[in-house]
């Protein structure tokens, strides 16, 4: 069924709308480190990271754009109704897990969406479980990558630092700082607001207006990554504290690791096109640092809520998502049948 190009509008209104949660729920993970070492005040931190976020499309290409639009689904089968669920459902878990102060994964949540609102719409035929594992994958991976990266990191310039007067070192950090936070930055704005590229360019496609290939146009991520960076400029304050202050106690050179690790994993994902969350591989990366210091100075009881946020995303925002699709199924009626009741039937 072919959407009327308001419905593609507002679908469009709904994406950029989670772009923006997108952006305020994952401030934290750009400035979390800089405003707990207290290097920068939280306004110009944000700022800051804001910035970094919006320019992050001229540094790296679109390759998470087209896995979130064409390596997850079958872009066939895709309509402007599956993507407005599977928003519908990221959206609500961003705000649910914001409100609670959990740094759960905006990425996994879109994913999840998109991923129960196919099913519920065509069953798992068109699921596309190569690119499916390499994000299930990636949970477990960029965590683990950025702890180590962070611990090596941290080793390395303890070692090299090792006779050199503490304070001056500190002194040191408190300005490279201001690098690995821009850093992190743009692995933020390149991976995260890729993904709201992919589900604008897939429901381009879908409707007929990009043709008979598959494309990420330009306006689309340029307007993506503005709308990203507007949102870290909000800010989610709520989940700046749990990441900067609750986890461990970081101090500039801590910091500064925890966020070249984190940059350096996001980096990669990026360049390898490979959708992974901001929130897991940073938490990974600040879990690193912290257990050099023992493990007492890692607090785990708020370590293993945000673990239990992580298992939930995915499934929770595509629960709500194919509940979406068939609440909308239900009362679009033919001949006064409910196309999802009569769905179910035929599938019977």
């Amino acid at each position: 069924m072919e959407s009327s190009m308001s419905i593609v509008i507002i679908t469009i209104g709904f994406a950029l709308l989670f772009d923006f949660l997108n952006g305020f729920h994952d401030a934290a993970n750009s400035i979390a480190a800089i405003v707990s070492t207290r290097v920068m005040k939280p306004h110009w931190a944000v700022l800051w990271a804001a910035f970094f976020n919006f320019i992050a499309f001229l540094f790296f290409g679109v390759h998470v754009a087209t896995t979130i639009g064409t390596g997850l689904v079958d872009p066939h089968v895709i309509t402007t109704q599956v993507i407005f669920s599977a928003l519908l459902g990221a959206i609500f878990w961003n705000i649910f897990t914001w409100f609670y102060g959990l740094p759960s994964s905006s990425s996994h949540a879109l994913i999840g969406g998109l991923l129960g609102a196919s099913v519920a719409y065509a069953g798992i035929h068109p699921l596309k479980w190569v690119g499916i594992s390499k994000v299930l994958a990636a949970i477990v991976i960029s965590p683990l990558l950025g702890m180590v990266i962070s611990m090596i990191l941290i080793v390395l310039t303890a070692r090299i630092f090792f006779y050199t007067n503490p304070q001056r070192v500190e002194g040191w950090f408190r300005h490279f700082q201001f690098l690995s936070s821009a850093f992190i930055s743009l692995g933020h704005g390149s991976n995260d607001a890729q993904k709201t590229m992919g589900i604008i360019a897939i429901l381009l496609y879908s409707s007929g207006m990009l043709g008979s290939h598959f494309y990420v146009p330009a306006w689309v991520v340029i307007l993506c990554n503005f709308v990203i960076a507007f949102g870290t400029v909000c800010g989610g304050w709520r989940i700046v504290k749990t990441m900067g202050m609750k986890i461990t106690k970081l101090r500039p050179l801590s910091g500064f690791c925890s966020d070249t690790a984190s940059a350096t994993t996001l980096a990669l994902a990026t360049t390898l096109g490979i959708p992974v969350s901001t929130t897991h591989t940073v938490t990974g990366a600040i879990i690193g640092v912290g257990s050099l210091n023992g493990f007492s100075a890692v607090r785990w009881g708020v370590a293993r809520s945000i673990v239990w946020a992580w298992v939930l995303t995915i499934p929770a925002s595509g629960c709500v998502a194919a509940a979406v699709w068939g609440i909308a199924q239900f009362f679009n009626s033919d001949n006064g049948i409910p196309m999802y009741a009569a769905n179910l039937l035929m599938r019977g």
